[in-house]
């Protein structure tokens, strides 16, 4: 441990930024080497990903241990069902959650770590294809893996060489490569990702117009020759302040707002919907992004769209209001 002492640091702020930068600058060229050197053993991992019939099982210790925790989330929430074992303890009881039907990913810069033999062992025990992620082609883990992923030959970017900076930033960009990969394989969709993200921010920018809207029951639909007494009276009902316009096909031919009754107060009541609806209504359909539709109303300078199918007859309602207290925003 290094000893406190009294004396307080003097802060040299252009030596902290100096040294932020190469840092940064350290594993940007290790990135780049890596990316210029991505080979068919790549494209080997990726296929014995996409070909398992189980789960990706992550396994690496200290640092690599968290780079591991990492991918194995990212590979679950992107559609590959992933988890993270951790070696000591697999080596005292959790290797029975590795099966014949899984694969392993497993890391060590070194690929020399003592505490990963039992699970190496365990994948050539029991044939379990296995996937080595080092910096040593010719260690004992990449000796072992059926696909060895080396990482690029390039200095830590710890100031003394030895911390762990440039090898878990290479081994977690390439955890990310093979997540990506895998997903543009499997053609993976923002709406299969809503399926792992249903909660929080990220949930609510991938719902639908159609979790939102208002249904078919509750719409304020009129004809054309309903006259405007009975046309309030259904907007009063309603509640929405408006009502859309359908022709004799059922589909919408207008809408009348609140701002529609206001500029029509001449004779109002004499009059009939057809006189009164703003013939060029927006719409949406249900399955387009809510935030997609809000961003319509926002343009559009309204508060209201009504969702049509595709013979443009009206099958819901989307109120800017839904899709704010939904988060959508």
């Amino acid at each position: 441990m290094i000893e406190s002492s009294a004396k307080p640091v003097i802060l040299d702020p252009a030596r902290v930024l100096a040294t932020g930068a190469e840092v940064v600058r350290t594993e940007a060229r290790a990135l780049q080497t890596m990316a210029a050197e991505l080979s068919d053993d790549f494209v080997a991992a990726v296929s014995l990903i996409l070909q398992t019939r189980g789960r990706v099982v992550i396994s690496g210790m200290g640092k690599s241990g968290h780079i591991a925790k990492k991918i194995a989330a990212t590979l679950a929430s992107t559609g590959t069902p992933a988890q993270f074992v951790h070696p000591a303890e697999a080596s005292h009881g959790d290797l029975g959650m590795i099966t014949p039907q899984d694969i392993c990913i497993v890391l060590s810069n070194s690929g020399e770590t003592p505490e990963l033999a039992d699970i190496i062992a365990h994948t050539r025990r029991f044939s379990i294809p296995m996937i080595g992620i080092g910096g040593r082609r010719n260690s004992t883990l990449l000796k072992a893996a059926d696909v060895a992923l080396v990482l690029p030959d390039a200095p830590e970017a710890c100031i003394i060489g030895m911390a762990p900076t440039t090898s878990t930033t290479a081994t977690l960009a390439l955890g990310d490569a093979l997540a990506v990969a895998v997903m543009d394989q499997r053609g993976f969709q923002k709406e299969n990702f809503r399926s792992f993200h249903p909660g929080g921010k990220l949930g609510a920018q991938l719902l639908k117009v159609e979790s939102l809207m208002h249904g078919q029951d509750e719409l304020p639909l009129v004809r054309e020759n309903t006259p405007m007494t009975d046309t309030i009276l259904v907007m009063t009902a309603k509640t929405f302040g408006i009502a859309g316009l359908v022709d004799d096909d059922g589909a919408l031919a207008g809408v009348i707002t609140d701002g529609d009754l206001r500029r029509n107060m001449m004779d109002l009541m004499a009059k009939v919907a057809g006189d009164v609806a703003y013939r060029q209504p927006r719409s949406v359909r249900p399955d387009i992004m809510a935030v997609e539709a809000l961003a319509l109303m926002n343009q559009s300078k309204i508060s209201c769209l009504f969702v049509t199918d595709e013979a443009l007859r009206p099958i819901g309602l989307l109120r800017i209001h839904d899709c704010l207290r939904a988060g959508v925003a």
